[in-house]
């Protein structure tokens, strides 16, 4: 189970980012990468939710192969099951699934950040008819399999603070996609949900 935690994280990232992110600069010369290191709340709460991430990863690396010093992060014994576990390793596929399709449906709108610099379309095909954030919204689904499959403290705080990040970051893009695209952006949150 941990080798497989090692091993999803490997392709969550790299599928889910990593690849995406080469493909719209490979196809648009756009670099997709938009978190900067300005004092700006967009560009802090990317910095928060960098280090949300890194420390998911930590949690995992040290579940797999340093167990002596996973128990500093307070593992929770009596959700340690095996039916928590099996929903856990399902709603972690399942996310990755989501993410991927998703990803496919945004091709070359794809950005980590809010794109100041080059207007793009706005997508509302696919899985973005049910809802307006699939992938943050994978994420968030994500995060709590992770919870289920290695339950401790230090991952329901990773729980609990990526899922707040996410939350504000969300409503920092929806303030941006109102300005890029006005009324037809207006009327896409009218039609469809925040998540579902």
């Amino acid at each position: 189970m941990k080798i497989f935690l090692l091993l999803y994280l490997l392709l969550f990232f790299g599928l889910a980012m990593v690849l995406p992110s080469y493909r719209v600069w490979k196809t648009s010369g756009v670099n997709p990468y938009k978190l900067g290191s300005s004092d700006s709340a967009h560009d802090y709460i990317g910095v928060l939710f960098r280090l949300t991430l890194i420390a998911t990863a930590v949690i995992v690396v040290l579940a797999a192969f340093l167990p002596n010093l996973y128990v500093y992060l307070v593992p929770i014994d009596y959700l340690i099951l095996s039916s928590l576990n099996i929903i856990g390793v399902a709603m972690l596929i399942i996310a990755l699934v989501w993410v991927l399709i998703a990803q496919a449906h945004m091709q070359k709108s794809w950005r980590i950040g809010v794109d100041e610099d080059v207007k793009t379309e706005l997508i509302q095909t696919g899985l973005f008819k049910v809802s307006r954030n699939p992938i943050f919204l994978g994420m968030r689904i994500m995060l709590l399999g992770l919870f289920l499959v290695l339950p401790s403290a230090a991952s329901l705080v990773i729980l609990i603070a990526g899922d707040l990040l996410i939350q504000i970051q969300v409503r920092l893009e929806e303030e941006f996609l109102t300005r890029a695209h006005g009324q037809a952006y207006l009327n896409y949150k009218k039609q469809v949900r925040r998540w579902l």
